[in-house]
């Protein structure tokens, strides 16, 4: 309901204002929504049942197939649907308003079909509030107060602007996860062994946000590269630099049936920490590769082929798909009975956090610096990926030891 009505704020012409309810109704929807539900599809599951990572690999596809149409669908929206509605300009405000038409059929299909569907244990909490919801609550009210107090001293100085409200963010971002890592650890309603799996997954959710970093650069980086730096024809097909962004959806749907025979298949499979070594190479090699079209034509000799992008979304796509259902996967594994959805959170709060960097770094990139931003960047993530490697095996001991 409040991503929806998110979506709707943003359909409606009310400018700044819009766009700040849009960001906390659509964040606050967010987190209530994504660690529940993949929690629910990891509760489908027992912790030796083999078929869950194949299906977190389904879940995934479900949530690539809506990101798939969406680079398509919001610009045809936002032409006039095909009719020139707005004459010549771009009204994304009409694009926007199909994400909340969406929301509603989603709403609408999980209430009829939730409680036909789901388990009984999945419509409650694992922890539900009761001796502590007041402290609980009175804590809450109170980053949100701070919060908001801080917003308001920002606009009594005239400095309520977006660059400053994404670091505010960017800050919480990074915050975020050392809070919760340093709360699990400390509670009393952890166990030894619980912590020793936590501290476990530590390396593991520092390298999804280095990955992220680079995959979430597509609406970003990547989207600057494609509208600036791309030709956006091939031979009479002409298309927009948005519609680019259906590259990373498309990609997860025909690699994750494959991935998801894969590991039925197979024997002996990779253990999570390689997984996550593979996901931080592939993902350095997709910006290696980006570098190339400035390396070969230089950055000052115009555009280049939108093939760049197609292969450079494939290789940090082959990285995701060994990461995002193996993550989903090891997190709700290692996860403390007490904060099960708590821990899906994590896993969450790692593709924040690498977005969050990516809010930051991305000022750095510009056609002049295209090339040295794109190697060391992926430098810096083959580089993670080598040392995780050396570390592998010792983790996945002590995975292995905690959960037998």
């Amino acid at each position: 309901i409040l991503i929806m009505f998110g979506h709707i704020a943003l359909s409606l012409p009310f400018a700044k204002g819009a766009l700040f309810a849009s960001i906390g109704l659509i964040v606050v929807g967010t987190g209530l929504l994504k660690p529940n539900i993949s929690d629910m599809v990891g509760g489908l599951y027992s912790e030796t049942d083999r078929r869950r990572d194949a299906g977190f690999s389904i879940y995934l596809f479900g949530i690539n197939l809506g990101a798939a149409i969406a680079p398509w669908a919001v610009p045809w929206a936002a032409s006039g649907f095909g009719f020139h509605l707005f004459g010549n300009q771009t009204n994304f405000h009409a694009g926007f308003s199909l994400a909340a038409f969406g929301m509603f059929c989603g709403l609408v299909q999980y209430v009829l079909d939730g409680k036909k569907y789901l388990s009984k244990d999945s419509l409650y909490p694992n922890d539900p509030l009761t001796e502590q919801r007041t402290p609980i609550i009175a804590k809450s009210l109170l980053v949100i107060g701070t919060f908001i107090v801080l917003l308001l001293i920002l606009a009594a100085f005239n400095q309520l602007t977006i660059t400053n409200l994404i670091t505010i963010i960017t800050i919480i971002a990074i915050a975020l996860p050392l809070y919760y890592f340093i709360w699990m650890l400390n509670s009393k309603k952890v166990t030894l062994v619980e912590k020793k799996r936590v501290i476990a997954y530590i390396p593991l959710f520092i390298s999804a946000v280095i990955f992220w970093i680079i995959d979430e650069s597509g609406s970003v980086v990547l989207a600057l590269f494609a509208e600036q730096r791309t030709i956006l024809h091939l031979g009479s097909w002409h298309f927009t630099a948005a519609n680019f962004q259906t590259l990373n959806p498309l990609f997860m749907m025909l690699l994750t049936p494959l991935f998801a025979t894969l590991w039925d298949h197979l024997k002996k499979r990779p253990s999570a920490p390689v997984m996550f070594v593979a996901a931080l190479v592939f993902a350095g090699l997709s910006y290696a590769f980006m570098a190339l079209p400035g390396l070969i034509y230089g950055t000052t000799a115009g555009r280049v082929s939108p093939f760049w992008l197609v292969g450079s979304w494939f290789i940090v796509e082959l990285g995701e798909v060994s990461l995002s259902p193996v993550g989903l996967s090891i997190t709700s594994h290692l996860a403390p009975q007490a904060f099960k959805s708590q821990m899906m959170s994590m896993y969450f709060l790692a593709d924040a956090a690498g977005q969050a960097v990516n809010a930051q770094i991305v000022k750095f990139y510009s056609s002049a610096t295209e090339v040295p931003y794109f190697l060391t960047i992926g430098a810096i993530s083959i580089g993670v990926g080598i040392i995780l490697l050396f570390f592998a095996k010792p983790i996945n001991r002590l995975i292995t030891r905690t959960t037998n």
